[in-house]
């Protein structure tokens, strides 16, 4: 079951088309954002689906939705005991209404969702995307900021990195509109429908500011882009502050590329012997176990075989596919001292696996920066219907640590025994020791005290906590721009576009 998706993410089970398990996050309206089983099955490629192919109608779609989450679906007792599916044009609406009560009850915040086999698998085995290549969030006075640009996509090559604020946006240079006359008449919706579909060719004009002021009109056209999970320019390094090192790593999303820079980054700090680390998730949706898992043992050391990473745990008629990891430490592992990860509340799922999992051996040796997180303690399984190129991502798990600790549907900052309020400062670029959250990271490596984050739920953005109107605008709070049907990539990188 390692490679369940616990993703804004199983076992093989021979008769079902289930190939990955996640903890990525959810989607839809307020979404947060998630690997495969053991063994994992080879995925096999997938024709584009006719409305003839055998299965494959709206009515068989709709039908064969229902029958799996009734033999998987976690919270079965929300289920309807029926529900007509002719009123629904659409398979993704049925399964809104079919798992609405769950939905009610805060358990499945649009975790459960139809996608395409074939986009997925391209997302988690190479990061494939389209798009222009940055991480949108909005702040409460309807201004656009790029959080984030990804190596290889058309923005960062147009000069447009973290900080960069959207002012209009077009398709040519005679029809643009501003962010706030899109937001005032069509809200959010409507800026994701001007940036256009996710498409190769998909162009759009853009007046953007830069962090120093200048203004400029540019027309970048989206791309098919592999996605770095470690970035190349700040993904993983060793800090030097105040005398001391501390080890750095940023991952962007949990996917199998991740593997290598991460055994390379843990590595040089076992090298260097550094002990005192932080983790960046601070916009990580989740994605594959399998990932989160070769975390934990890249922070198992010193760690017994016999010492739980996590616990898998299905509903009670389907206990045999429970499961748990172990640590499993290798030749990169280190044994850490303190660590302090950075979070928010696009960190979501498997980066929740990964934060949770160590409370339990370091106690308040590990931290939370930054604000609260999602709240994503359940992972989806994959049920294929290759016909359609439909894959099913159920809601058929939980995922507790050693202590069993695991109802963090509120996000993780009570389940937390030391945290720091921090913002997510965008004029500096990501790791830098003066950007607020890497600031406050050292500060509570190095034993300073500060203000515990809040217990309250939060929206998939950055830092709800700090989020005064007086704050400079770079560091006031924003949410992770979203669509309402975000693709894969859009789900396990939220803000992506």
């Amino acid at each position: 079951m390692r490679n369940s998706r616990f993703g804004r993410g199983l076992s093989a089970i021979a008769a079902l088309a289930m190939v990955s398990s996640c903890g990525g996050g959810g989607g839809g309206p307020a979404s947060g954002t998630g690997g495969t089983p053991t063994p994992t099955p080879t995925p096999t490629p997938t024709a584009t689906p006719t409305p003839t192919a055998a299965g494959c109608t709206l009515r068989e779609r709709q039908d064969w939705a229902f029958a799996q989450l009734k033999e998987w679906y976690l919270f079965p007792d929300t289920l309807p005991a029926s529900l007509d599916p002719t009123p629904y044009t659409s398979v993704e609406d049925y399964i809104d209404a079919l798992t609405a009560t769950a939905r009610a009850q805060h358990k499945d915040r649009y975790f459960t969702y139809l996608t395409s086999i074939a986009q997925e698998d391209a997302y988690y085995n190479s990061g494939s995307s389209a798009g222009f290549g940055i991480r949108l969030g909005l702040t409460s006075t309807n201004r656009l900021f790029v959080t984030e640009a990804f190596e290889g996509g058309p923005a960062l090559a147009a000069g447009i990195d973290r900080g960069t604020e959207i002012t209009a946006i077009g398709t040519s240079s005679s029809n643009l509109r501003s962010v706030s006359d899109i937001m005032t008449t069509s809200g959010s919706a409507g800026l994701t429908d001007a940036l256009g579909p996710d498409t190769v060719g998909t162009s759009r004009v853009l007046r953007v500011v830069s962090l120093t002021g200048a203004t400029s009109t540019v027309t970048i056209t989206k791309t098919e882009f592999a996605l770095d999970p470690v970035s190349s320019r700040y993904g993983a390094k060793i800090i030097s502050d105040g005398g001391q090192q501390f080890g750095y790593i940023n991952l962007r999303t949990f996917i199998n590329p991740a593997e290598q820079p991460l055994k390379d980054a843990f590595l040089r700090f076992r090298t260097n012997g550094i002990t005192n680390i932080i983790i960046d998730l601070r916009y990580n949706g989740g994605g594959l176990i399998s990932v989160a898992d070769l975390m934990g043992d890249l922070m198992g050391a010193n760690r017994a075989p016999t010492d739980v990473w996590e616990y898998m745990t299905f509903r009670p008629e389907k206990s045999a596919q429970n499961s748990n990891h172990t640590f499993t430490p290798m030749s990169q592992s280190i044994a850490p001292t303190k660590i302090a990860f950075i979070g928010g509340g696009g960190t979501a799922s498997a980066s929740e696996l990964v934060i949770n999992g160590m409370v339990p051996y370091l106690h308040a040796n590990a931290a939370l920066i930054g604000s609260n997180t999602y709240g994503k303690p359940v992972g989806q399984i994959a049920i294929d219907k290759s016909a359609c190129d439909d894959r099913f991502r159920v809601i058929a798990f939980a995922i507790q640590n050693a202590a069993h600790n695991g109802a963090y549907y509120d996000g993780l900052a009570s389940f937390m025994e030391a945290s720091c309020q921090a913002g997510d400062d965008i004029s500096y670029q990501l790791g830098d020791p003066n950007e607020q959250s890497t600031r406050r990271a050292l500060d509570y490596l190095k034993g300073k005290s500060c203000t515990p984050v809040t217990a309250s739920a939060s929206a998939p953005g950055v830092s709800p906590q700090v989020s005064k109107a007086q704050l400079p605008v770079s560091q006031q709070s924003r949410q992770l721009l979203t669509p309402d049907r975000p693709s894969t990539p859009q789900r396990e990188v939220p803000g992506l576009f």
